[in-house]
């Protein structure tokens, strides 16, 4: 395993590395490139010191910086597609910064295109950049820019795929979702490598683990191609870090503080007793299990209390620079150190459990262990109360070396967080709802009977939920590209060019001591001349009455994988003299996992406490009798990953502006499960609804499949403005270690159970896309794409009826689904001139998603009448919207963005059924995000930023929905609050 140690060796590396280059003073070279026909600004120019073949590009705004150049006179030449080139002679001084403007005239002699890469650029941190990355590529692709994440303040890379056309997250906020494909349809990179993941329900990488702070951009390949990974049906989302800068020796720095509408300056924000994260997110060993106190009463806070807001800060500082050595090799080193403290809250939140008891009626309350008509039952109508505080820190160093053939990078990564949350939970809703009018200061109200007898109907129910977790990852990678000089010259076989990976990278979670108590309250009453007091009594979770009320897990998951990847690309030049390749590779992927997990809890405790319902049975109860002993039910596991891949591809110019890409990857997966289980421990074999004892190697599984998976597209650009792409491929979805283990696993003791089927196959999934790229001029663009996903057994959730409810995976018959892509952005400088540094930008996706229910989940819903043969796709948004406008205003030093989102609905479970009543589907409603920004320059280097986020605070809510019950009713339902922050960042040349 890569240990933190790592990271500071190699910051430390760095820093005398770039002292070393900065020891020569250089000088640099700054100026602007305009279109002298319509005196505006010119991106994409082409600036070139002959002597040293040094070649930058214009920005958006025409401005271009050639540092690191070595005193001297210098011929720059100065070209562009479509305009006549100039030449400057220009002399250079030690330290100096000589200042070029260049005009260029337009012209109709077509120039031969090429493209220019930075000094081991790793994605292209800015919005031309990425652009151009996009026409060229072979795949359909689309991506954003660091600097576009800065200005719509995206914070971190979950939040940046919002700002992607046909993307955005799952309701979790941390994995991706693509054109409406969740985590298992997206193959989630970051430089080209997979990480770990120890999210013990998905396989994808937590996105929001990764702050913009390391981030060069993020691209989207939506269309698979064979060098990609299997499973990248919606698309492969890959994370590319910030590699060496091109630019000599620099000191960066930023500090931003924050307010929030719900946290900031409350006095009553929620925590517990010995909660909160220390500076580094670390537990000093408060949490580790009391094992000398077994059978006894244990230490520690078992409920919620308030406290004052914490303070939010987020600090960063950053250390780089490159050299040009006398002998034309490049070396440079890049480290950055970041820390954030955030905090949450609302106390606004609604959790309501809800069904239909016949058809036609409306949603109604669901009952537990108990029904209405017996009289003793519970119900679950939550207002919820949560607090969240959260550390992050860690750091990204990379080294690299560069010649005209060949490019050597080391790239480390480390990031450690840490969350505590603390919730309440109250249901008084219930009671007034099944006996409207009740006060519990009232007897005499309803609700109450004779002698108390209905009190025992829908009583108050308090759950309160202690929850500390700490996350981390890191990877190691290195990364060569190599153009091997064995071409002839004036052949039409080209150098072959290699590149290769190598990753090694862990990605952990810790959970230790999470705490839950459920108590239930009935309000005092009379008998005669004797007062009944009122009286908290346990609320035990009804699928195993031997549980307490309250439960003490702790939970750790470990995943480690070595990565190894290598290319060869051949290219030539076919009979237009166009060049094409032919591509072959292999890859490997070995993950291994280990998941522990204990639970304890004071089990058959019968025990009461008389207090007002105002009073939390929590603040004594650490206090009284109630021993903690271990559960025996327990099931630990080890699991395995392991995928080998190989491919050939081929890139055929069929013309001078046709290309055929073509090819087959051949990929093998293999996945097993060993359980490591306690005493008690059972399994749910196939026919054996009860579950039998499990004994070592019972529930055991192993899998091994082989996979063709074929792919050809066609691309032709017809003009120098028009791209036009098709494609057909096929690819996989792969199953989760949880989902195939016959176990019960459950987030906590008594909470609700999943249990994996271990005949769960994996998907395939044909794909076919179109897409058609118009660029009126530099820096616009139309887009319209087609795509359409058929799915042979998706694996879908669905609700199973045993001895008790539970869940389980299995494959549906088949599923489609089928979209569109608009995306438009213009600079309106182009068109006034009086509005140069204004873009405006819109995207649209819209989605249509159907999957075919298996005949025994249709029979059970006709047997409620509720005939159902198709439902929509989880997880798949029916729309995306994205707008937004950016300002730019040079002469002033400041830049104004407006950044407006919008989610549509989207399915998150589908219908099930419970004690013979009908539970509808549940959607994630429409919710919006408006975000600004203001960005003032101060002094040469230094910035102040404003932002202000989530300005329309929507209702985050999930709703009941059916044709069978009428109107959507409300799930869930809570609010984020309004950002606003203040941050200055900096940066020292030397």
């Amino acid at each position: 395993m890569v240990r933190r140690d790592a990271l500071l060796l190699s910051v430390l590396a760095t820093v005398p590395c770039a002292r070393l280059l900065a020891q020569d003073p250089v000088g640099s070279i700054r100026g602007i490139v305009t279109d002298k026909d319509f005196e505006a600004p010119l991106g994409g120019a082409t600036v070139t010191i002959v002597q040293l073949q040094r070649k930058v590009e214009s920005g958006e705004q025409g401005n271009f910086t050639m540092p690191n150049v070595p005193p001297g006179t210098y011929t720059l030449s100065f070209t562009k597609d479509g305009y006549i080139g100039q030449v400057r002679t220009v002399t250079v001084l030690s330290g100096d910064v000589k200042e070029v403007e260049v005009a260029l005239v337009g012209d109709f002699t077509v120039m031969e295109e090429f493209v220019v890469q930075d000094f081991l650029d790793l994605g292209g941190g800015n919005e031309a950049g990425l652009l151009e990355i996009r026409f060229k590529s072979a795949a359909t692709l689309d991506a954003v820019s660091a600097e576009f994440m800065r200005k719509a303040g995206a914070s971190d890379a979950a939040s940046a795929m919002r700002l992607i056309a046909g993307a955005t997250v799952a309701p979790d906020g941390k994995s991706p979702v693509v054109r409406g494909l969740p985590d298992r349809y997206v193959s989630s990179q970051m430089n080209g490598v997979r990480l770990p993941t120890a999210d013990e329900n998905k396989r994808a990488v937590q996105l929001d683990q990764f702050p913009s702070t390391v981030i060069d951009s993020i691209q989207v390949q939506k269309t698979f191609t064979p060098d990609q990974q299997g499973d990248a049906s919606g698309g492969a989302v890959d994370v590319r870090l910030k590699g060496v800068p091109d630019k000599p020796f620099f000191v960066s720095y930023s500090v931003q503080t924050g307010y929030n509408s719900q946290v900031t300056g409350r006095t009553k924000y929620l925590s517990y007793e010995g909660g909160g994260v220390s500076f580094l997110g670390r537990d000093d060993g408060r949490r580790n299990i009391q094992e000398d106190r077994f059978g006894e009463n244990w230490k520690g806070a078992v409920g919620v209390s308030r406290q004052r807001a914490p303070f939010d800060i987020k600090l960063g500082t950053a250390i780089g620079a490159m050299r040009e050595l006398d002998d034309g090799v490049r070396i440079g080193g890049f480290a950055t150190l970041f820390y954030e403290r955030d905090s949450s809250f609302y106390d606004n939140g609604i959790d309501d459990s809800l069904w239909v008891e016949k058809r036609g009626a409306k949603l109604s309350p669901r009952t537990f262990q108990g029904s209405a008509s017996g009289g003793d039952f519970y119900t679950g109508l939550y207002d919820v109360t949560r607090g969240t505080q959260s550390v992050e820190w860690g750091g990204l160093a990379t080294v690299g070396i560069e010649s005209d053939n060949h490019k050597l990078s080391i790239a480390f990564l480390q990031t450690h967080n840490a969350q505590d949350r603390a919730t309440m939970a109250q249901d008084t809703r219930g009671k007034e709802h099944f006996y409207p009018g009740h006060d519990p200061d009232n007897p005499d109200s309803p609700g109450f009977g004779s002698f108390g007898s209905e009190l025992t109907g829908a009583p108050y129910i308090r759950l309160e939920t202690l929850e500390y977790t700490e996350r981390d990852t890191d990877t190691l990678q290195f990364h060569g590209q190599h153009t091997l000089d064995l071409a002839p010259e004036g052949a039409t076989i080209l150098d072959p060019e290699l590149d290769w990976t190598f990753a090694k990278s862990n990605s952990s979670f810790d959970q230790p001591d999470k705490r839950q108590f459920g108590a239930a309250w009935t309000p005092g009453y009379k008998v005669g001349s004797f007062d009944v007091p009122p009286v908290w009594t346990p609320y035990k979770p009804g699928a195993n009455f031997t549980l307490g009320n309250l439960q003490r897990i702790w939970k750790e998951i470990d995943e480690t994988s070595e990565q190894y990847i290598a290319n060869l690309k051949l290219p030539f030049k076919q009979w237009t003299e166009s060049e094409g390749a032919i591509k072959v590779g292999w890859f490997r992927d070995q993950v291994d996992r280990s998941f522990n997990l204990d639970s304890f809890s004071n089990f058959s405790d019968n025990s009461s406490w008389s207090g007002p319902f105002g009073e939390h049975w929590t603040s004594i109860f650490r206090y009284q009798d109630h021993p903690i002993t271990e559960s025996t039910e327990d099931v630990d596991y080890n699991g395995s990953i392991d995928i080998d891949a190989y491919y050939a591809m081929l890139d055929l110019p069929l013309t001078s502006w046709i290309s055929l890409i073509g090819g087959v990857r051949v990929e093998r997966t293999q996945i097993g499960i060993i359980n490591d289980a306690e005493k008690d421990a059972r399994w749910f074999p196939k026919g054996a609804p009860n579950g039998v004892v499990l004994n070592p190697g019972d529930a055991d599984v192993q899998i091994d499949q082989r996979n063709k998976l074929p792919s050809i597209a066609l691309r032709a650009d017809p003009l120098s403005s028009i791209t036009f792409r098709a494609s057909y491929n096929e690819t996989i979805a792969r199953q989760t270690f949880k989902e195939i283990t016959p176990i019960i696993q459950q987030e906590f003791l008594g909470g609700p159970i999943f249990i994996g089927n271990p005949e769960l196959e994996i998907s395939d999934v044909e794909n076919y896309d179109l897409r058609l790229d118009y660029r009126p001029y530099d820096g616009g663009l139309f887009s319209a794409s087609w795509f359409r996903k058929d799915i042979k057994k998706p694996i879908e959730y669905v609700q199973r009826i045993g001895t008790f409810n539970f869940t389980t995976a299995v494959n549906y018959p088949e599923g489609r689904l089928e979209g569109y892509e608009l995306e438009t952005r213009h600079r309106i400088g182009h068109f006034l001139s009086a509005l140069d540094g204004l873009t405006l930008g819109l995207n649209a996706t819209f989605i249509d998603s159907e999957v075919t229910l298996p005949e025994d989940e249709q029979a059970d819903l006709v047997k409620l009448n509720v005939p159902m043969r198709t439902r929509d796709m989880t997880n798949a948004p029916e729309y995306l919207f994205n707008v937004f406008a950016t300002y730019d205003l040079d002469s002033f030093g400041a830049q104004f963005g407006v950044f407006y989102t919008v989610n549509g609905d989207t399915l998150i479970a589908g219908p099930g059924q419970s004690v013979n009543n009908f539970i509808p589907s549940i959607y994630a409603r429409e919710f919006d995000t408006l975000n600004a920004s203001w960005t003032q320059r101060l002094s040469e280097g230094v910035t102040l930023k404003m932002q202000a986020k989530n300005l329309t605070n929507p209702k985050i809510k999930t709703v009941y929905r059916s044709d069978y019950i009428g109107d959507d009713a409300t799930q869930t339902s809570f609010t984020k609050g309004i950002d606003y922050t203040i941050s200055i960042t900096g940066e020292i040349r030397f």
